[in-house]
């Protein structure tokens, strides 16, 4: 007989991982004890020396499903003889180290319940146990027990205390568990938030929903605004009252089986729509689904989601197969709705009924968006499901580090030896109920993580609200700057663990540049401390600034000038006087800064080819380009050139002179060539341009490790074609994965780059960017 102490270190607390640990222990007939400890679980059990090996092989290989080991250390120990194995009671203090799990997808087992007329939870929409339901969403405070959840107020009936205090019940110290006897339960309001005094609050929900009325539905991390995809009137109308012109909504639907109904779907994609976590899976759109096209207008492609809520699940068996519109709650570009009073005031005038509930959401938290590109995923959104789960860094964060991200499709990051909590996305920080649910999110994150910031990390721009947010919370906490571009970089590598040297490749909107300028198309040498221009777009003008990106057509009108094209040939969509300001406004660089963006490049090639002069969302013109030139094969390359300028040319940057190509897509417009056709020809010119630049700055550095990052990265044609091309060329390429291209990882960037800059002197002198304002 043996004994060992074994250390598990990772999500391990309050996913069942002591529980599995003690069935386990009792089959295989070992004794000793497991309780949570300092980051972890701590155990020690002893047997025979094959026994052991077995234990702790079955373990570590079958953990929990919401489970995730980082770490295992064991050592061995004299036997004490132990007469059996126990759960014993948790260290006193563990907030420093435990790690929380997401929310999760309703598991097989609840499902089986939720639909047995046999069982007491038959049909009951609050179901959960160690497998499954809130988590983020509920938790107060830590440590996690159900008196800091939202659940306190739910006194647990005898039934349900007796499945949570029994080590054999998959409910063993589950927090949120409740049944209809002592749990949450549903009510009915009107439209102006009213009770509806009915005997089952969720057929008359369903019945609502068939005859074509609009509800808004409380979930788990806030209110989803819900009608029937297929019924063309209630997709207008809710268009109409939330404000949404044309960017898509989000599909529901009962069961994988159901996807398949309306789009294509690979093992893949499968497998995402059906992972815990649940996000929503853009996925092709099959001709002639039963979705009205006013859900995606002109869009080949579709985000679908698969319930993830008892809840959801009962709406979706009792529609019988009517798919759900299931969109953020609130009016656009607004924060997701999720405290009770707020959605009432706010959604009234567009839910013509709440289905709610008394289950209080501490923490608001929208679903997460993902796809599948050349096999491989590529996320979107990293949101619920996701978050809080930390990822790990590469380098360590030797202080505790905030990093705050940037404006758009916000999120934050904290940092705390090698793992970094990523937050859920919080949105556009333009508004201000957005910044404030940023700043609560962020107060929120440091008490349950117990983690207070030594050094604050922000964007360059001087602008950003997040960099309000360091200058108005840093005390006497030093700041620095990260800049936009270098992050996406540090973010590409992070995930993938990179810590060399390497070839950048961050084509976005916009980004504040070292030199104030807007960048947005580069080339960036470097690594985590430091890094170096290497290559951007040409510079062109941005007439009206922001008016430009709802505008494509201004950019267009830049990329002829600069051409040397006349910019008549815009005058059929675009009225003559407002040509002529923009023409004004160009030759005399009258509020019209220059900038070097790719996303605005692609603008400029929708707008010029004609597909949409004008947007109603972000990437809309770049996006229908895609669309088009996805449907047509590889028809060689326009011309361009790449120039260096300098008189040390290892040293400075190559500019990329797109002109020759705005010159033959203008040629091709007035030959009447085909959007497609220009849209198709045009991604491979970029794709080309990459390979060449990034095989010159090989020639001068060595360097043969490319990432790719930026929002421009999340389009699915320009992202298979580079990395196919790159990869062929000898590069070892990398994309994004668990995190975003877009700014939505730009705060695990930074705090890459913080952490790397650290030194063990401390953190008064670690440097940022150049361009920093101090």
């Amino acid at each position: 007989m043996i004994r060992r102490a074994i250390t598990i270190s990772g999500i391990v607390q309050g996913v069942g991982f002591r529980p599995l640990t003690y069935r386990l222990a009792c089959k295989l007939g070992l004794k000793g004890w497991i309780r949570n400890g300092d980051g972890g679980v701590v155990i020690e059990v002893e047997g025979e020396p094959s026994t052991l090996d077995s234990f702790l092989a079955e373990l570590t290989s079958q953990p929990p499903p919401l489970a995730r080991i980082d770490a295992v250390h064991w050592s061995n120990r004299p036997p004490r003889g132990d007469s059996g194995f126990l759960i014993e009671p948790s260290e006193a203090d563990l907030a420093s180290e435990i790690f929380i799990s997401p929310d999760v997808a309703t598991c097989d087992d609840c499902l089986a319940e939720l639909f047995d007329p046999g069982d007491r939870r038959y049909r009951y929409p609050f179901l959960n146990c160690t497998n499954c339901g809130p988590r983020l969403t509920i938790i107060t405070g830590a440590p996690y027990d159900r008196e800091r959840t939202s659940m306190a107020s739910f006194a647990m009936c005898p039934e349900c205390r007796a499945e949570y205090e029994d080590p054999g019940d998959r409910r063993f110290h589950a927090q949120p568990t409740a049944c209809p006897r002592c749990g949450p339960g549903l009510l009915l309001l009107d439209h102006q938030g009213q009770p509806i005094a009915r005997a089952d609050p969720l057929t008359q929900a369903v019945e609502a929903l068939r005859r074509g009325r609009i509800g808004a539905l409380k979930g788990l991390g806030g209110y989803h605004l819900a009608c029937d995809a297929g019924d063309d009137h209630a997709v207008a109308e809710l268009r109409s009252r939330k404000h949404r012109d044309e960017k898509p909504f989000a599909v529901m639907v009962a069961s994988l089986e159901a996807v398949r109904e309306l789009c294509e779907v690979s093992p893949e994609e499968a497998a995402l729509l059906a992972a815990p976590r649940r996000p929503i899976v853009l996925l092709r759109r099959k001709p002639g689904a039963r979705v009205a096209d006013g859900v995606a207008p002109r869009n080949p492609w579709l985000g679908v989601m698969l319930p993830y809520t008892p809840l959801h699940h009962l709406l979706l068996r009792d529609l019988e197969g009517i798919p759900l519109v299931m969109t953020s709650g609130n009016r656009s570009d607004e924060p997701i709705a999720y405290e009770d009073q707020d959605a009432r005031q706010r959604l009234t005038g567009i839910a013509d009924f709440f289905l709610v509930h008394d289950r209080p959401i501490h923490l608001r938290c929208d679903d997460g968006v993902t796809r599948v590109v050349a096999g491989v995923e590529l996320p979107i959104r990293r949101s619920r499901g996701d978050a809080p789960r930390p990822l790990a860094l590469p380098v360590e964060c030797r202080v505790p580090i905030l990093a705050l991200g940037g404006q758009l499709k916000a999120t934050f990051a904290l940092g705390r030896g090698h793992h970094a909590f990523l937050s859920h996305h919080i949105g556009d920080l333009d508004h201000y109920a957005a910044f404030r649910a940023f700043g609560e999110a962020i107060a929120h994150y440091e008490r349950l993580f117990n983690l207070h910031a030594e050094l604050l990390v922000h964007d360059l721009h001087p602008d950003y609200a997040s960099t309000q947010y360091a200058r108005e919370h840093r005390g006497s906490r030093p700041t620095i700057a990260v800049q936009h571009h270098h992050a996406h970089m540090a973010s590409c590598m992070a995930v993938h663990g990179l810590v060399e040297p390497v070839i950048g490749v961050t084509f976005d909107g916009t980004g504040y540049g070292t030199d104030g300028g807007i960048w947005g198309g580069e080339f960036l040498i470097g690594d985590y401390r430091a890094f170096r221009r290497a290559a951007h777009l040409r510079p062109v003008a941005m007439p009206g600034g922001e008016q430009a990106v709802r505008e494509p057509w201004r950019m267009a009108a830049a990329y002829l000038a600069d051409a040397g094209e006349p910019l008549a040939m815009l005058s059929g969509p675009i009225p003559s006087p407002a040509l002529a300001t923009v023409e004004r406004m160009i030759a005399r660089s009258f509020h019209a800064p220059t900038t070097t963006s790719a996303g605005r490049l692609f603008d400029a090639v929708a707008a010029l080819a004609g597909v949409r002069q004008r947007v109603s969302y972000e990437g809309q013109a770049a996006i229908e380009l895609e669309w088009l030139a996805s449907e047509v094969a590889p028809e060689g390359v326009y011309p361009f050139e790449i120039q260096s300028l300098a008189t040390n040319p290892p040293a400075e940057a190559l500019v990329l002179d797109l002109r020759p190509m705005i010159v033959e897509i203008a040629g091709e417009v007035r030959r009447g060539v085909a959007q497609a056709v220009i849209g198709r020809r045009f991604h491979s010119t970029v794709v080309e341009v990459i390979a060449q630049v990034c095989d010159r700055l090989r020639a001068r550095t060595g360097l043969d490790a490319v990432v790719l990052s930026g929002g421009v990265f999340l389009n699915a044609l320009l992202t298979e074609e580079t990395t196919v091309r790159l990869a062929g060329d000898g590069f070892r390429v990398y994309r994004h994965r668990r995190v975003p291209p877009n700014d939505g990882g730009l705060s695990l960037g930074q705090l890459a780059v913080a952490a790397a800059r650290v030194t063990t002197e401390g953190v008064a002198d670690v440097p940022g960017d150049p361009g920093e304002s101090r």
